[in-house]
């Protein structure tokens, strides 16, 4: 599984690439044929209080899921974009067995 990490007008930490890889890594518990992971990391309206943005868009075979966070921290966003796509994956399993 190949994941691909963008942060748009910053630089991601080494540290903060490598708790997504970790995250990321985890959603293949709940679906076997993930073939790649894009993560998106943007800071929006630098102003507020919750303003790192994550995109998560992971791509199996026929079709793709994609979860987008807003929070205080970059690893909260993921962590919940994880917690929905591990949703949606297992509603996806659930469907191919039917």
């Amino acid at each position: 599984m190949e994941v691909r990490i963008q942060s748009i007008h910053f630089d991601a930490s080494e540290q903060l690439q490598a708790f997504i890889q970790k995250k990321v890594s985890k959603l293949e518990k709940y679906y076997e044929y993930i073939t790649g992971v894009e993560v998106s990391l943007r800071v929006v309206k630098p102003e507020a209080a919750e303003n790192k943005e994550a995109g998560i868009k992971i791509l199996v075979p026929n079709t793709e899921f994609y979860a987008n966070k807003v929070c205080d921290t970059f690893e909260e966003a993921v962590d919940e974009c994880v917690e929905a796509l591990e949703k949606q994956l297992a509603k996806h399993k659930e469907k191919l067995r039917k």
